[in-house]
């Protein structure tokens, strides 16, 4: 005796395949929407976020370094002032004793 029905095993096959051939489109539809986001945001220069973690730290860096090299600068004029000289008296033609 013959348990399956033909018609529900060719049924189940077309479904098995069609799904198949639906995950195929979507896996196709998600590379294509992939590429074009990445030329999208290739055109607009905008950077990644390795680069952009890349340049904050340069950055930070900078900053430290700067403000090292600014208390270093402030600590070399503070050691270095010379001393007051007296302001010379201007020396007149007219009348003075020079």
């Amino acid at each position: 005796m013959h348990s399956r029905n033909k018609f529900l095993d060719d049924m189940s096959r077309l479904m098995t395949n069609a799904m198949g051939v639906a995950q195929g489109a979507r896996e196709e539809a998600e590379t294509a929407m992939k590429g074009m986001l990445d030329r999208w945001l290739a055109d607009r220069d905008f950077v990644t976020r390795e680069e952009f973690d890349a340049v904050r730290a340069m950055a930070q860096k900078a900053r430290e370094e700067n403000a090292a090299l600014a208390e270093r600068i402030s600590a070399l004029e503070a050691g270095a002032k010379p001393a007051a000289k007296p302001a010379a008296k201007p020396r007149g033609k007219a009348g003075g004793k020079a």
